[in-house]
C-alpha cells in the first residue's frame, strides 16, 4: 500500500507572513510584527501569564490561532497572498478581534441540554471562555491547524442544542398551568413533557408535571383513546413556526420509540408507566406525592 499523504496546512497567519518571501514590504513586515508583538503581550496579560516565559510562550500560540482564526473566516478559501494583503490593509489585531469574537459568541452558546445556574454565572462564564479560546486557538506556528474547521463542527453542535434550549424555555413560559421560571432547565425533559401529554389533545401545553396529573392523563387516554396525531397537529399549531424543526424531529422520535406513549394503551401498571415518565423528564417531574 502507498503511504498516505500528508497534506500541509499551517495556520492562516504563517502562510501569510511566508508571502513576504516572494513578495518582501519591509514597512509591512517590521508593522506587522510590532502589532503581533502587540497582541501576544496583551493575550499573556489578560489569558496567560506576562511575567513567566511559558506564559508569553502559550501567549503566542494562542495569537497565532486567534489571528488565524479571523483570517479564516474573513477571506474563506481565498489565497494566502490576499491573507497578506489584509493584514496589510486592516491590521493583524482587526483580524485577532474578528477570531477573539467568534469564540466569544460560541462560549455564549449553551453546550448540551441541561443548564444551571452557573451557565449564567460571569465568572463560569470567564472560564468557558477562556478554556475554549484554548482549545480553539493553541496553535504551533509551524504545524498543521484545523482550527476552524473544529470551530464550524462546534458552531453546528451548538446552534442545534441552542434550538433545542429555546423551545424548552417556551414550552415553560406558556405551560398551560403558570409559566415555570426554574434556574435548572432539562429542555429534553421539558420537550418530552410537551410531545408526551400532547397526544390528549387540546392544545394544551404541559412543561412540568407530577404523578398525580399524570396519572390523570393515563386514564384520560386510557377512556377516550384519542389520536395522538391530531394531539400533535394541535401543539404544532400553538407553538411558533421558529421552533418545529425541533418538535417535529422529537415528535417522530417519540412516536416511533417512547414507550411510555407505546404502553399507554395497554394494562402497564401506572408505577410502572411513571418510572419511565421520570427516564424521559427527569428533573422536570414534581414530587408531588412519594
Amino acid at each position: 500500500m502507498l503511504p498516505a499523504l500528508v497534506i500541509e496546512r499551517l495556520p492562516r497567519l504563517t502562510r501569510a507572513i511566508q508571502q513576504l518571501a516572494s513578495h518582501p514590504d519591509d514597512d509591512a513586515a517590521y508593522a506587522l510584527a510590532d502589532e503581533l508583538t502587540g497582541i501576544t503581550a496583551m493575550v499573556a496579560e489578560k489569558f496567560t501569564n506576562d511575567r513567566t516565559a511559558e506564559g508569553i510562550q502559550k501567549a503566542l500560540l494562542l495569537t497565532v490561532g486567534g489571528v488565524s482564526l479571523g483570517l479564516d473566516h474573513a477571506l474563506g478559501d481565498d489565497t494566502d497572498l490576499a491573507a497578506l494583503e489584509y493584514l496589510i490593509e486592516h491590521g493583524a489585531e482587526h483580524a485577532f478581534q474578528q477570531g477573539f469574537r467568534l469564540v466569544k459568541e460560541l462560549s455564549a452558546m449553551p453546550q448540551d441540554a441541561l443548564v444551571g445556574e452557573y451557565d449564567t454565572d460571569p465568572l463560569y462564564a470567564a472560564r468557558r471562555l477562556r478554556d475554549l479560546f484554548v482549545e480553539l486557538c493553541q496553535t504551533d506556528p509551524n504545524q498543521n491547524w484545523n482550527g476552524m474547521e473544529r470551530y464550524q463542527v462546534m458552531l453546528k453542535q451548538r446552534k442545534e442544542v441552542q434550538a433545542v434550549v429555546r423551545l424548552a424555555n417556551w414550552l415553560r413560559r406558556h405551560n398551560s398551568e403558570g409559566a415555570v421560571s426554574d434556574t435548572d432547565l432539562n429542555a429534553e425533559g421539558v420537550i418530552a413533557l410537551a410531545v408526551i401529554f400532547a397526544v390528549e389533545g387540546g392544545g394544551r401545553i404541559v412543561a412540568r408535571t407530577g404523578q398525580k396529573e399524570f396519572e390523570r392523563f393515563v386514564k384520560a387516554v386510557r377512556k377516550n383513546k384519542p389520536d395522538f396525531e391530531q394531539g400533535w397537529a394541535e401543539l404544532l399549531a400553538v407553538v411558533p413556526a421558529q421552533h418545529h424543526p425541533v418538535l417535529v424531529e422529537r415528535i417522530d422520535s417519540y412516536r416511533r420509540s417512547c414507550s411510555v406513549l407505546q404502553n399507554i394503551p395497554g394494562r402497564t401498571a401506572m408505577k410502572t408507566l411513571f418510572a419511565e415518565l421520570e427516564n424521559y423528564a427527569g428533573s422536570e417531574l414534581d414530587a408531588d406525592y412519594a
